[in-house]
């Protein structure tokens, strides 16, 4: 793309290559958290991409080319539709975070607030505190306090190996005067049994005594070892305090200072933004993201936002499926606070999911007796009522069986899922299914139509998951924190680029099977129609079709088979 292709008068105004305007406007702006790309998106998009792929104004490695230098790192980049003063189509091009270690490249907006401009309040506090910690670095080498670090070790190793051979002594103390206190209650009566129990008695108190002194004497002598190194290290701490201090005032002010502007020309910090959210304070990286330095920079300039889009531009990251070229809704964490305030004035799309229909959805019956019930759930229907969508089968199941007792629902599906639930229709029959679940001797099995094609005709996945904090309910692959989740898997047909597999979930986690299919570690191929974690498509291909267990009353095997209708 030649710069010439940027407005003169705005350098950060993209021109379209083609011709758009005879491409109809949307009637509203894009709901940033579930959206198709409005076809001005997708134009802009794919010029954005056509200059990422050829650019050579940076140098930053996206794990696209073989050999290339630098830390791998994938970016989200996004594209903001405007109409300029003149009513010309125009586009908007950000990154989030920073690219190529710079917050500033000649065709992306600048960030709403540049905490890595050198002369500015941020980068001259944070090099003060870089002095600071310096200091404590050079001050953590004394040698001194690594010898009285040892000392005290020394010391508190020596108490504990001192008074453990007291406490054995004093048990072994217990058992001789166990045995003598028998010994003088079968052979003694009168005043020698009472002149011998007293001496067992004094004995007794003596070694209390003695341990109690010995405890004392040993934490007097780690108290001045601690003391000691304390002395030495007084001022490393009075200097982390200061640090510390220093850094919480740079936060505040930060987060005071860091504000954003609406479409109706309101600021509003990042402070107040996220004071009312259960984060209270923001979280890191909140304000970088693309969108909202899109639209900030929109209002500043007096341009109309149209519609935007953002995508993943690069490998996928560590912990999170992330495919490269696919387009993504702004995270929920860290920019549904800031674009709240934002969108303010603007007409907005109505979030899709509040306006979602299921009374045209039906749910089959395929088993019933006294204790359960065995349906079929329509995909894009909720297993229980959500917050702003009350219909679900557990408003359904209420209505059809108003005498059952107990909480109804033994086990859940995704609402995109399809296929098999089971129902119970009172207390006991709950707890038993349940029991099942728990001890994982009911067996399932999921169809699912795959995005690609596997070289591999079965194998086994095991990656622990989480919940992305900052992006419910999407879920991360996470080894410290995450929970065990292991998925067994078949291929069983390929058509047109696609895979029909079988999966068994050994483990209940949520998404697992969605996740376990599209992360790079897993099947690195999403699941048709699965929005979060690949593209969208008429539905997501994910089917519970299979089932067995044992009745929760009279232990009969049970097996049920339902076909997905893809």
């Amino acid at each position: 793309m030649a710069n010439s292709e940027l407005i003169s008068k705005d350098e950060f105004l993209w021109s379209f290559k083609e011709n758009v305007n005879a491409l109809a406007l949307p009637e509203k702006f894009t709901f940033p958290f579930y959206y198709t790309p409005h076809e001005l998106s997708l134009r802009a998009t794919e010029q954005l991409k056509e200059y990422l792929s050829v650019q050579n104004d940076f140098q930053h490695n996206f794990g696209l080319k073989n050999g290339q230098e630098g830390l791998v790192i994938g970016k989200m980049f996004g594209v903001l539709v405007v109409e300029d003063q003149e009513g010309e189509l125009r586009f908007l091009a950000a990154f989030s975070g920073k690219l190529a270690n710079s917050n500033h490249h000649i065709k992306f907006v600048p960030p709403v607030f540049d905490m890595l401009k050198q002369d500015g309040y941020y980068k001259i506090e944070e090099s003060k505190i870089n002095v600071l910690t310096q200091e404590i670095e050079v001050l953590e080498q004394n040698e001194e306090i690594a010898k009285a670090a040892a000392f005290l070790r020394q010391e508190s190793a020596l108490m504990e190996e001192r008074l453990e051979l007291q406490r054995q002594k004093s048990r072994r103390a217990k058992q001789e005067r166990k045995a003598w206190r028998k010994e003088a209650e079968e052979t003694l009566t009168g005043e020698a049994l009472e002149e011998r129990l007293g001496k067992i008695k004094h004995e007794s108190l003596c070694f209390k005594f003695y341990q109690k002194d010995l405890i004392n004497y040993w934490n007097i002598r780690t108290q001045m070892a601690k003391e000691a190194l304390l002395k030495i290290e007084q001022p490393i701490l009075e200097l982390k305090e200061h640090r510390k201090r220093r850094s919480s005032a740079l936060q505040n002010k930060l987060f005071s200072e860091y504000n954003f502007l609406n479409a109706e020309g309101a600021r509003k910090s990042l402070q107040s933004i996220f004071q009312h959210t259960v984060f209270e304070i923001p979280p890191a990286g909140a304000g970088e993201c693309a969108a909202p330095k899109l639209l900030h920079y929109a209002f500043r300039k007096g341009l109309k936002p149209v519609c935007m889009a953002e995508f993943w531009w690069g490998a996928s990251p560590k912990s999170e499926v992330r495919k490269h070229g696919h387009y993504y809704p702004a995270c929920k964490g860290k920019c549904e606070p800031i674009l709240s305030h934002m969108l303010v004035g603007l007409s907005v799309e109505d979030n899709p999911m509040d306006a979602f229909e299921s009374a045209n959805k039906q749910i089959d019956i395929v088993f019933e007796d006294d204790d359960l019930v065995v349906i079929n759930k329509p995909h894009d229907f909720l297993s229980v009522p959500g917050k702003t969508i009350k219909d679900s089968v557990y408003e359904r199941m209420k209505e059809m069986y108003p005498n059952a007792t107990g909480p109804l629902i033994v086990h859940r599906l995704d609402m995109a899922t399809s296929g098999i639930m089971l129902i119970a229709k009172n207390k006991e029959s709950h707890k038993a299914l349940q029991a099942q679940f728990i001890q994982r001797t009911i067996k399932k099995r999921y169809e699912a139509l795959l995005d690609g094609t596997l070289e591999l005709r079965k194998g086994r996945i095991e990656l622990p998951l989480r919940v992305d904090i900052e992006d419910r309910p999407r879920q991360l692959v996470c080894y410290e924190h995450g929970k065990p989740a292991l998925t067994i898997w078949e291929k069983r047909a390929e058509k047109d680029g696609r895979t029909r597999v079988y999966f068994y979930p050994i483990s209940g986690r949520t998404h697992q099977l969605r996740v376990h299919a599209a992360y790079k570690d897993g099947l690195n191929t999403a699941i048709v129609g699965d929005e979060l974690y690949g593209s969208k498509s008429d539905r997501l291909h994910l089917h519970a079709g299979f089932i067995q267990f044992n009745h929760p009353i009279n232990e009969q095997l049970m097996k049920f088979t339902i076909s997905a209708k893809f």
